[in-house]
């Protein structure tokens, strides 16, 4: 009884509850990191200082979203993008499923191959609105589409993001008292990516594979100013494009920017590289430059504040002891039983992440407190590697303060019509949690 009152599990309760009635995200987990606090005895002005000096985990990762906006508004002011647009309209018409998978495709792209992470989707998506409303296509799917391209390379490709996610486990691992090798950690989480595909697969042939009914309200709320937009964008599909050197000097920019990144392991870098490249070739008037910046951290802001605010209550859940209470409490009722033991673990690993909205920030977390466990009970490197990136992973999809559901929102809702809770949270966390969850106890039994 005592782990159901737990600060975690009461506090990511009030989050999610908050989130369903619509409260803006950063004063959800301000509210639910207050109540963390409070539970575990802190004043609030305790809980405000320990969650502002927490802020500072995820200022790297804050710093590379809002250069990453900045790179790539001025790939979109280059017109590039043209190019895959009017191809994907040419190709892809009437073919939902078809369209949906390969926007799942390029999402995955955007992890390993050229690693921008969500910075591709205000550019790709807002142009593709108008082609999605004469398609009738349930921008739910489209969601789905994304997230899932944001979240299986890292969990089952050891490139980009992914080496960085197999990494961390590895390391993390490691320094609890349990060696894995990077390639090892790569096979223990193919099945729980496996989980992963199914779920895409049932979405976007099952859950949204009928028309997408627009409700008058919706068509009613749309400003002015926004269908305008839209419509622009929509006309420019239709334009004839020709290569310039813009275009050429963008190619250039994008290659040396991913060439840096992999060799510095370091997105800021790779990113500003890509900006000064852009600004030295002049793909960007000077003249522009202070309001393409502009455009660029107002598309990311958003999500860096996000992402700051959760890194602070992840760390009021870390030192007031919360999320070792919780694990603690759960494994004390379970004994020696794997089954219910890796159950519990990855339920923990749901709960965290869906508070804190990031696979890589939780790992640390759920490393410290899984290995020795995991150890005592007697489960393998590998099962233990697939537990603690399953439970990671779990919950990313889903959570209102995770990058992997901001970004799709922030391009589908270029309208105004796609709500970030329902439109893509309780979407996406149906259909990729289920079988995350399982497949990674599959993986932690078989393994």
């Amino acid at each position: 009884m005592r782990g159901m009152f737990n600060a975690v599990v009461i506090s990511v309760i009030v989050m999610v509850v908050l989130s369903l009635l619509r409260v803006n995200v950063m004063l959800t987990i301000l509210i639910a990191a207050g109540v963390a606090g409070l539970m575990e005895g802190l004043s609030l002005v305790d809980t405000t200082n320990m969650l502002i000096s927490g802020m500072g985990g995820q200022a790297n990762t804050a710093l590379s979203y809002i250069l990453l906006g900045i790179f790539a508004v001025r790939i979109g002011y280059s017109g590039i993008t043209g190019f895959l647009v009017k191809r994907l309209i040419k190709i892809l018409k009437g073919k939902r499923a078809i369209l949906l998978l390969t926007i799942a495709g390029v999402a995955c792209f955007s992890q390993n191959v050229v690693p921008v992470h969500i910075a591709f989707i205000p550019i790709l998506i807002p142009p593709l609105l108008h082609l999605f409303d004469k398609m009738k296509v349930d921008r739910r799917g489209v969601a789905t589409a994304l997230t899932f391209g944001l979240k299986a390379p890292y969990i089952m490709i050891p490139a980009g993001f992914g080496l960085i996610f197999h990494g961390i486990i590895a390391d993390e691992m490691k320094a609890s008292g349990m060696e894995i090798p990077i390639s090892s950690v790569t096979y223990s989480m193919l099945i729980p990516g496996i989980g992963m595909i199914v779920g895409l697969l049932f979405a976007v042939f099952i859950s949204y594979r009928k028309d997408r009914v627009v409700s008058s309200s919706e068509e009613a709320g749309l400003s002015f100013n926004k269908q305008e937009a839209i419509n622009e964008m929509a006309a420019s599909e239709e334009m004839k494009l020709s290569f310039t050197s813009k275009h050429l000097f963008t190619i250039i920019a994008i290659i040396c920017a991913l060439i840096v990144q992999l060799a510095s392991s370091s997105l800021v870098l790779g990113a500003l590289t890509g900006i000064i490249l852009m600004f030295l070739l002049t793909v960007v008037p000077f003249k522009e430059g202070e309001k393409v910046v502009g455009e660029g951290i107002n598309m990311m802001a958003m999500i860096a504040f996000v992402m700051l605010i959760a890194s602070g209550y992840a760390t009021i859940l870390k030192e007031t002891g919360a999320v070792e209470s919780l694990v603690k409490s759960t494994t004390e009722m379970l004994g020696d039983n794997k089954l219910l033991i890796a159950t519990m673990l990855l339920l923990v690993g749901l709960l965290i992440t869906m508070g804190i909205g990031s696979s890589f920030g939780t790992i640390p977390v759920l490393a410290a407190l899984f290995v020795p466990l995991c150890l005592a009970v007697g489960f393998s490197p590998l099962a233990t590697a697939s537990l603690i990136g399953t439970a990671g992973a779990l919950g990313d999809a889903g959570s209102p303060a995770s990058d992997s559901t901001l970004g799709p929102t922030s391009g589908l809702n270029a309208d105004g019509k796609h709500n970030h809770i329902w439109d893509t949270c309780v979407p996406t966390f149906l259909h990729f949690n289920i079988p995350l969850f399982i497949f990674g106890l599959i993986a932690a039994m078989v393994l």
